[in-house]
C-alpha cells in the first residue's frame, strides 16, 4: 500500500469521524443545523436517524483505520467501495454535493490503491 494511498485512506477515516461528530452529537446545534442547512424543528424530529447514520459512518471509519494498521488492501478496498456507494446513493437521494464530499475522496483513495497493489 502506497504512502498516497494511506494518506487518502486515512482522510477517509477522518471524514467519516467528523461526520459521526455532527450527526451524533451535533446534529440540533448551531454547526449542524449549519452544514446540513436545516431548522431546528426537522432536526429534533430526525435527531434519532441522524445519531443511527453518524453510527454507521463511525464503523466505515473504523474499518478504514484497521486497514491502515495491517497495510489490508483488501480490507481498505471493501470499506472505500461501501463509502462510494453510499455516497452515490445520498448525491442520488438527497443531494449531489455529498458525491463531492463523501464519495469523490474515497474514489480518489480507491484509485491510489488499486495503481500500487
Amino acid at each position: 500500500m502506497s504512502a498516497l494511498a494511506m494518506l487518502l485512506i486515512a482522510l477517509v477515516a477522518l471524514l467519516h469521524l467528523g461526520f459521526l461528530v455532527l450527526e451524533m452529537f451535533l446534529w440540533t446545534r448551531p454547526l449542524g443545523l449549519k452544514v446540513f442547512r436545516q431548522s431546528r424543528e426537522k432536526a429534533e424530529l430526525s435527531r434519532v436517524l441522524a445519531a443511527n447514520q453518524g453510527l454507521y459512518n463511525g464503523f466505515l471509519a473504523a474499518g478504514l483505520i484497521w486497514s491502515l494498521g495491517g497495510k489490508r488492501v483488501d480490507v481498505a478496498a471493501f470499506f472505500l467501495v461501501c463509502v462510494v456507494v453510499a455516497g452515490a446513493y445520498g448525491a442520488v437521494t438527497v443531494n449531489r454535493r455529498i458525491f463531492l464530499i463523501q464519495a469523490l475522496p474515497a474514489l480518489l483513495a480507491l484509485v491510489a490503491l488499486r495503481l500500487t497493489a
